[in-house]
């Protein structure tokens, strides 16, 4: 995959609704919570809690949002990475990784934290932090619903 990394623009969200869709493992919840972050991008960018970038082959391909977490120094969210399933094990949720490591610590960031769940439609997710030097530092059982635990996973940078 050759596609450029860039920031958010407005002919984006449709394209990332449908792969929020497509992916199968986000609630309608979680995809609604995704298209929230991401409006608040589009219609305020002066903001700065969040940042998205987009992976772009000519299509969406996917996207991360990360964001500084508050009260914090050098502390970063990564809220959501999501690939377009025709493009799941191409690289491009490598690339898109890579690109938001370098971006967080240009801005001095120092630690990035993942949430994620225990279901088992997330265990790609989770093996896909891991696989880029992400570890699992705390476990809240039960916490979304009774046996869907969070999993909190972290990496210094």
């Amino acid at each position: 995959m050759s596609g450029n990394i860039r920031p958010l623009g407005r002919a984006d969200r449709a394209p990332m609704e449908q792969i929020l869709r497509d992916t199968k493992v986000f609630s309608e919840e979680e995809v609604g919570i995704a298209l929230e972050l991401i409006d608040i991008v589009l219609s305020q960018p002066e903001q700065k809690d969040y940042i998205i970038n987009v992976y772009d082959d000519g299509e969406v391909l996917g996207y991360y949002c990360v964001g500084p977490t508050p009260a914090t120094e050098g502390t970063f969210d990564m809220y959501w990475i999501a690939v377009k399933p025709s493009a799941h094990g191409k690289g491009v949720g490598g690339k898109l990784n890579e690109h938001a490591e370098r971006l967080i610590r240009s801005k001095g960031g120092r630690l990035i934290m993942v949430e994620t769940s225990s279901q088992p439609k997330y265990e790609k997710t989770r093996r896909f932090y891991i696989t880029y030097g992400y570890t699992e530092i705390s476990r809240v059982r039960d916490y979304y619903r009774v046996g869907d635990d969070l999993l909190v996973f972290g990496k210094y940078i």
